[in-house]
């Protein structure tokens, strides 16, 4: 049952970024230990399947009429230019890219999973980062945790 509520809590934090997974993720393996690899998979495929919606969010943002008219003010349109350029014919910039942000948080892992979908990332690409940055992510937050734990 905790590993389906650290689940659901997962998708919901990948879409609802108010929602702290790294809080729930670490206050879960406290109670449930034994459960800790189960729990760390949940998570990490959680927050994948939610941000999967992102990233096809951003794929078909030109349906969206407010969006698609954001995006194309001069100023939204010269940032996503220069992103363009930058991940154009570099796949081993956008794939970091997407992995530090997926495993550090910065910048946001919601924004760029937006970008990557507006881009045209491959999604394996994009699915292969994010599973790694985030099992990282929490693998770092579940035993960094657990380590501080044992001081006290």
């Amino acid at each position: 049952m905790l590993f389906w509520s650290v689940f659901g809590a997962s998708i919901a934090s990948a879409l609802l970024p108010l929602i702290n997974i790294e809080a729930i993720l670490a206050v879960s393996v406290s109670q449930a230990p034994e459960h800790v690899w189960g729990l760390l998979i949940a998570a990490t495929v959680g927050q994948m399947v939610g941000k999967i919606l992102w990233y096809w969010g951003g794929m078909h943002v030109d349906r969206a009429p407010w969006v698609h008219r954001q995006l194309q003010k001069p100023k939204a349109k010269a940032s996503l230019d220069r992103w363009h350029e930058r991940a154009e014919g570099r796949p081993w910039f956008t794939a970091g890219l997407l992995f530090f942000s997926a495993a550090v948080g910065f910048p946001p892992y919601a924004i760029t999973a937006v970008l990557a979908g507006i881009l045209r990332v491959p999604f394996g690409i994009f699915f292969m980062t994010g599973l790694l940055g985030r099992g990282l992510r929490f693998w770092a937050v579940v035993f960094g945790t657990s380590s501080l734990l044992h001081l006290f």
